[in-house]
């Protein structure tokens, strides 16, 4: 299975399928959905109005990786369950800390 990132230069992209309403904040593993994409499993205590619950993920992921929220931007899904983050940093550095938060 391949990871739900992707590196760049200066960056990293991450495929997250975020639940809201979801009780506390945290991550609940690495699936793989029919088409065969893998993305991580998020969960936050926000609700998914007025994009509360993308600041909530956005939080609780620089929070995870000790970055900067300004240094991680939504890239798509603004409005559905699965979303691309972009975690400006060293990706080397970004997706080993993943890789420990992902199980």
């Amino acid at each position: 299975m391949s990871p739900p990132w992707r590196l760049f230069a200066d960056h990293l992209r991450l495929t997250v399928r975020l639940t809201p309403n979801g009780g506390r904040d945290a991550f609940d593993g690495i699936e793989t959905d029919s088409q065969g994409e893998t993305y991580l499993k998020a969960r936050v205590t926000a609700v998914p109005e007025k994009g509360k619950a993308n600041k909530a993920l956005i939080a609780h992921v620089s929070k995870s990786l000790g970055v900067a929220k300004s240094s991680v931007s939504l890239v798509s899904g603004e409005t559905a369950r699965k979303k691309i983050l972009r975690i400006e940093g060293d990706p080397e550095d970004l997706a080993k800390k993943l890789e420990t938060l992902s199980g």
